[in-house]
């Protein structure tokens, strides 16, 4: 068969050149079809090499640049070669005509060029006419007359045309070509060089430095313009000026100095200095307009962060959605309170245009050297090499929280998440989720902080364990202890010194604390350490185990290698060990080096070298294994007889070590008891949750019901075929319910309930929870709580009533109220928390032996909690907050009263969190340990005790610390405090409504100190015991005063709010009764007994509806010193070990009992 070679019609010759065998019905023929990407012409082919392809177009351009160079070159050259005597003389075929005594036009028109000069300006030209005339040719679309007016051609032909007649004319060699001029053509050249440079490049933020090579440029060609016309006008003159003079003249005319000392003299001079200056004032003005647009342009976007500096020094990325600046202070106070961090530089990727209140921040010398702030998107590669985020140390990815759509906020934070990690894979990732489900998207990211998951576990433990909120908040805040310590009140100062304690990390091996308890047990090395350089060890890592352990307990044994983690004011590394030894009566102090000094050498101190911080602690000597510290004696014992001593804790632990009984097996068990509740109890079983509400949550050993309960059965306010109950009161709970108010029945929720159904929480000591959501759960929420007992929900808000009546805010302890979503995205930012604020402060009137806990969007809004607008004291510490803000204090809010006291905090609080873990590593999973969110086997859990008055006679917090771990070896962390005080109304230095409120600075100074008496006064138990009596009295009664005028005053706003009460209660009892619910469970306020208001004050709250004098103060003591007194009702924060890690071996029936009769006086346990 003929086989044929051709070209179908269809051929596009404009295609890739590249070949296809076409395969038709006969095997043996083909068709050869060449494509081609431009038009396969001689003209096209010229046009992809000068023009189109960006490498040959830039190598063209850089050759034409450098020939109009040449050229200008060249011109200084004739003119420094020039003599205009000769011009006379060379001149051929030119009459001597006569000139004007002022100007020789001769010396204008005519030049001296020396033949080797002519010749290469003759090649030159040569060269660049062909170039223009080809590139005229090229560039050609069908109007020739528009190609031929541009400025450049004519420019071309002026300087190129004459050169290429003086060839065949040899009379015009010398006749004057303003060469010069070529500079213009060679900014053009450069222009377009550089536009090519950065297409090649892929360069593709220049449009700054263009604009500025191009000022530049403009400036250099009209000085150059200037210098060389005006010296070459000036040879017709009397006085010709030299090159240098000219350039001088130009300079000082066109800076608008002119001196005068070099002027023209002729008017054709004259003439060309004018036109140069309106060429001046024309162009300048707007290239520095289109110069100032692009560098407001790029003060908007930020501009870029520099290669040079990116790869010299360190920096790391803030990547947000919106930056507001109660954020970027956070951020910057708290990244930059680390020695660590000094170096550093903070670049900021922001979508957002930078605000007026960032921008002033960012304006502060402080930060302006330090802080970058960068308009950009992380989806965008080009804002992220912007960033430089391939060289960044550390990428901080922040949820914008004040979205309505929390969900929608996760999703761009988890794209981001993605984007840089794809553009820079070895950057470390520090990322903040809001929502529980979205974090397995990130969960390669090396920290993550699920907002949710910390808030819920932080809330539930609240409720078990006061003011854990703010425990957790100031252990992850950094800060040196000195907040307070200029107050006159005594709380203050130790308030705030222990406020400085935060969590560090150390090698054994490596440390002057735990160096010598190497082999010892854990809790051998956590008490001696606490008592000799007042430290406290809460956790350990073995070397080749990632997993950190909270109070592994006795039977974990230290070695060399295991990291040790501990709470002090400040770490080992920046502390300078002080060595003071007591000897006899009239000599001196010895001092010694620690590295040569005995283990028995007692150490009196610790001294903090950052700042001015030091701990003192009690001056101890270690004592014998054999010792026991030995209680007072009684006072009310007539006999003199001891109180049991505490036992010493062992080094090693032993086959008798013991743990707390009640966690190995459950009393409630083995209790006799007929009451529904102990049956219902008994019918729990220990188990793994079967259906988690999410992907990632953490697997918790929890209390769970034998068979999941019907959804009908979780509706409290609803009866069904299962149960008949309407109402908390008909179920007959026997413990106080704990009650949660959100808007919606969210994932984050079951890490609430989770912590409050942990398996080491006593079966009969379980609060039944009742969640009070807006909008009703959906089944998948529901199939994941129906395991837990005594997990109820309803519909209703905390604003209603009868919603607070139905769920039992009677029979309740605590009232969790959670910030809600809807809420967030506020018109004015702060005022987000205006409507829980109001309802809180409407419950806390209605119910006020109840416990709120109020989460809130806004730190600064704390102070409006249980706002009195007479309370002077709150005014006092108003002034305090802005004293301490104003000396750089990162926890300026930690001395008002609601936070203090654990009723309120701020989920924004733990930012910081995320922020500390570029220097700690280790906060995240401590932080999860301690509120529950993971369990290790073999690591501890967080509890709490609360002393008796029985266990005073232990006296102070080390002796405390010894009674822990000897007999449950169980770690104290720090003590929750409440002292209660008379109301700051009824002293001198305080007014009432219709009394002049105001008072001098040393009146003010008294509010402060209106409790520095009683508390001094405290420190002995027996005064401490009295106090209380007189409390008790003061409640049954009103105190006696002197002035009549005060005691009127007080007696009329006793019957002003006395009816206020009444009214409240009337109103409560009537709703009551509209609901069918029995008002013999509610309590008048008015007709609280003497116990009650003591409870309520217990539990912090203030007085001010049941006794006007009767207020509270309650605050956190983190790792207070071992001399510390302890105080009646004080609450110990305790991390227990695991007690299902070691299981004794000695049967169930001996455990039980298994504390010797010697420790009898135990302590309640929360």
């Amino acid at each position: 068969m003929e086989q044929k070679n051709a070209v179908p019609s269809w051929v596009n010759p404009a295609l890739v050149n590249w070949r296809l065998d076409s395969f038709g019905s006969d095997a043996g023929q083909r068709v050869h079809v060449e494509f081609y990407v431009d038009e396969n012409t001689f003209k096209e082919r010229l046009k992809l090499f000068f023009i189109k392809n960006q490498r040959s177009s830039l190598r063209i351009r850089i050759f034409n640049f450098c020939l109009k160079l040449l050229t200008c070159v060249l011109y200084i050259i004739r003119v420094m070669t020039d003599n205009p005597a000769q011009v006379r003389h060379t001149c051929v075929n030119c009459n001597s005509t006569t000139q004007s005594n002022e100007i020789n036009w001769e010396l204008i028109f005519w030049v001296d060029r020396k033949v080797p000069v002519w010749a290469i300006q003759v090649i030159v030209a040569s060269i660049s006419f062909m170039e223009a005339m080809l590139l005229m040719y090229l560039s050609y679309k069908g109007n020739i007359w528009e190609q031929m007016f541009q400025v450049s051609f004519l420019l071309e032909m002026l300087n190129t045309v004459p050169f290429i007649i003086t060839i065949f004319w040899p009379p015009l060699r010398n006749l004057f070509i303003p060469v010069f001029l070529n500079c213009w053509l060679a900014k053009c050249a450069l222009e377009s060089m550089i536009n090519d440079l950065h297409r090649a490049i892929q360069r593709t933020h220049s449009a700054m430095f263009n604009q500025v090579l191009i000022l530049i440029c403009t400036l250099l060609c009209l000085v150059f313009t200037g210098t060389c016309g005006i010296q070459h006008l000036e040879r017709a003159g009397k006085k010709s000026l030299s090159l240098f003079n000219a350039l001088y003249f130009c300079i000082v005319t066109f800076s608008t100095v002119g001196f005068g000392d070099v002027t023209p003299q002729i008017w054709p001079s004259q003439l060309l200095v004018v036109v140069m200056i309106c060429v001046a004032l024309v162009v300048l003005p707007l290239q520095f307009e289109e110069l100032i647009y692009l560098w407001m342009e790029r003060q908007k976007s930020g501009g870029n962060y520099s290669r040079h500096r990116a790869q010299t020094e360190r920096h790391v990325v803030l990547c947000v959605s919106t930056l507001k600046i109660d954020l970027l202070m956070d951020f910057l106070n708290e990244f930059y309170a680390h020695p660590h961090t000094q170096d550093y530089y903070v670049v900021i990727l922001c979508p957002c245009e930078v605000d007026v209140q960032v921008r002033r921040i960012l304006q502060i010398p402080l930060w302006s050297q330090r802080v970058i702030y960068l308009q950009g998107s992380a989806l965008k590669n080009q804002d992220l090499l912007r960033a430089k985020m391939d060289d960044a140390e550390a990428c901080f990815i922040l949820s914008s929280r004040n979205e309505a759509d929390r969900m929608a906020a996760d999703h761009q934070t988890i794209l981001r998440a993605w984007a840089v990690k794809d553009f820079a894979p070895n950057c470390p990732l520090y990322v903040q989720i809001l929502k529980p489900e979205n974090k397995f998207h990130v969960k390669f990211a090396d920290h993550v902080v699920c907002e949710e998951e910390f808030k819920y576990a932080m809330l539930a433990l609240n409720c078990l364990c006061p003011a854990t909120s703010t425990l957790i908040t100031l252990l992850v805040h950094t800060s040196r202890g000195q907040e307070g310590q200029q107050s006159p009140e005594q709380w203050q100062r130790m308030y705030g010194r222990c406020s400085g304690n935060e969590v560090y990390h150390i090698r054994l091996g490596d440390s002057m604390f735990f160096r010598e308890y190497n082999s010892k047990s854990f809790t051998y090395a956590a008490f001696h350490a606490h008592k000799k350089y007042g430290v406290c060890l809460i956790g350990v890592k073995r070397e080749d185990n990632k997993s950190i352990l909270l109070n592994p307990g006795p039977r974990h044994i230290m070695s060399a290698s295991d990291t040790c983690y501990y709470i002090n004011i400040t770490k080992e590394e920046n502390s300078a060990f002080i060595f003071r030894q007591e000897e006899d009566q009239g000599k001196g102090r010895g001092h010694c080096d620690i590295l040569n000094s005995p283990s028995g050498l007692p150490v009196h101190s610790i001294i903090a070298s950052m700042g001015t911080v030091a701990m003192d602690f009690q001056n101890t000597s270690p004592t014998e294994s054999g010792v026991k510290l030995a209680p007072p004696l009684h006072p009310e014992n007539e006999l003199g007889s001891r109180r049991p001593s505490i036992a010493p804790v062992l080094e090693l632990a032993d086959s008798a070590s013991l743990l707390p009984c009640d966690l190995l097996s459950d009393q409630s068990e083995d209790e006799a008891g007929h009451s529904d509740e102990d049956i219902t109890a008994n019918d729990f079983v220990k188990g793994y949750p079967p259906n988690s509400p999410y992907i990632g949550s953490s697997p918790t050993l929890c209390h769970l019901l034998p068979q999941k309960a019907h959804f009908c059965c979780l509706r409290l306010d609803q009866s069904c075929e299962h149960v008949s109950f309407e109402d908390a009161k008909a179920y007959g709970f026997k413990n106080k319910l704990i009650i949660v108010s959100a808007e919606t029945a969210g994932n984050g929720l079951y890490n609430f309930i989770v912590p409050l159904r942990a398996y080491y929480r006593p079966r009969r000591e379980l609060n039944p929870i009742v969640l009070l959501l807006d909008n009703l759960p959906d089944d998948h929420f529901l199939e994941a709580i129906s395991c837990f007992p005594m997990v109820y929900y309803m519909g209703g808000t905390i604003d209603n009533l009868d919603s607070l009546l139905q769920c039992g805010v009677l029979y309740a302890d605590n009232l969790v109220v959670v910030d809600k979503e809807s809420t967030m995205s506020a018109e004015e930012d702060y005022m987000a928390d205006a409507k829980t604020i109001v309802n809180v402060q409407t419950m806390f009137r209605l119910f006020p032996s109840l416990s709120i806990i109020t989460e809130l969007t806004h730190p600064s809004n704390m102070r409006f909690m249980q706002f009195r607008a007479k309370d002077c004291y709150s005014l006092a510490l108003s002034k305090l907050e802005k004293k301490e803000r104003d000396k750089g204090s990162n926890l300026a809010f930690m001395f008002r009263l609601p936070f203090a006291a654990g009723r309120v905090f701020s989920i924004s609080m733990l930012d910081t969190l995320l922020y500390q873990c570029f220097v700690k590593d280790y906060m995240i999973p401590i932080a999860r340990l301690l509120l529950g969110l993971d369990t290790t086997p073999g690591s501890g859990f967080l509890c709490a005790m609360r002393v008796c008055e029985a266990d005073l006679w232990i006296r102070t917090y080390g002796r405390l610390f010894q009674k822990f771990c000897s007999s449950s070896s169980e770690i104290p962390i720090g003590i929750y405090r409440t002292e209660a005080h008379a109301s700051p109304e009824f002293q001198g230095s305080v007014s009432i409504e219709g009394l002049n409120d105001t008072r001098d600075k040393g009146e003010e100074s008294k509010i402060l100190t209106r409790s520095s008496s009683s508390s001094d006064q405290s420190e002995h138990p027996l005064l401490r015991k009295k106090s209380m009596h007189w409390t008790r009295r003061l409640s049954r009664r009103s105190v006696k005063r002197s002035d009549s005028s005060l005691s009127s005053i007080q007696q009329r706003l006793g019957v002003l709010r006395r009816s206020e009460r009444e009214e409240l209660t009337e109103l409560v009892r009537n709703r009551m009764q509209h609901l069918g619910l029995h008002t013999a469970g509610y309590k008048d306020v008015t007709n609280l007994t003497a116990s009650d208001v003591m409870n309520r004050v217990n539990l912090g709250y203030l007085q001010d509806e049941l006794n006007d004098q009767q207020n509270s103060i309650s605050y956190v003591l983190i790792n207070p010193a071992p001399d510390t007194l302890l105080q009646l009702n004080d609450v110990v924060f305790l991390i227990r070990p695991d007690p299902l890690a070691h299981v004794p071996e000695a049967p169930p029936a001996q455990t039980r009992r298994c504390r010797s009769t010697t420790d009898t006086p135990e302590l309640n346990k929360i």
